[in-house]
């Protein structure tokens, strides 16, 4: 089992840059495949990006692709999500996950099996 604490999110403007990171605890983070989910005010659960167990591989929504970065650095059990350029439909309630399916990356949210609490990203126009 893994627990995940996300961190980072704020209010910023639009063309600002942050950086969310996912703190993970256990010894087997690296078994995980891992992503980023964003749910925005009546709205569902969306993908945004997602990396393999050893990092090699990522995958992006088209919305995100060119701006936002997924890393992970698995000797600090912890996953990043570079969001720079950042609009205003970027606002939403970003989480983490962590996922033990055979793939290498899924965007499907419930494929994950673990999920973090969330964390607000607000930009402003």
């Amino acid at each position: 089992q893994v627990q995940l604490v996300e961190s980072g999110g704020g209010l910023v403007q639009a063309g600002d840059s942050l950086r969310l990171s996912c703190a993970a605890s256990g010894r087997t983070f690296s078994s995980y495949a891992l992503g980023w989910f964003r749910q925005a005010p009546g709205n569902e659960r969306e993908f945004v990006a997602a990396i393999s167990r050893g990092g090699g591989a990522t995958a992006y929504a088209d919305s995100v692709k060119g701006r936002f970065t997924i890393s992970r650095d698995n000797a600090k059990n912890t996953m990043y999500l570079q969001m720079n350029s950042l609009k205003p439909e970027d606002t939403a309630v970003y989480y983490c996950a962590a996922g033990t399916f055979s793939s290498i990356v899924s965007r499907v949210p419930d494929r994950y099996n673990y999920w973090g609490q969330g964390t607000q990203v607000t930009v402003s126009s």
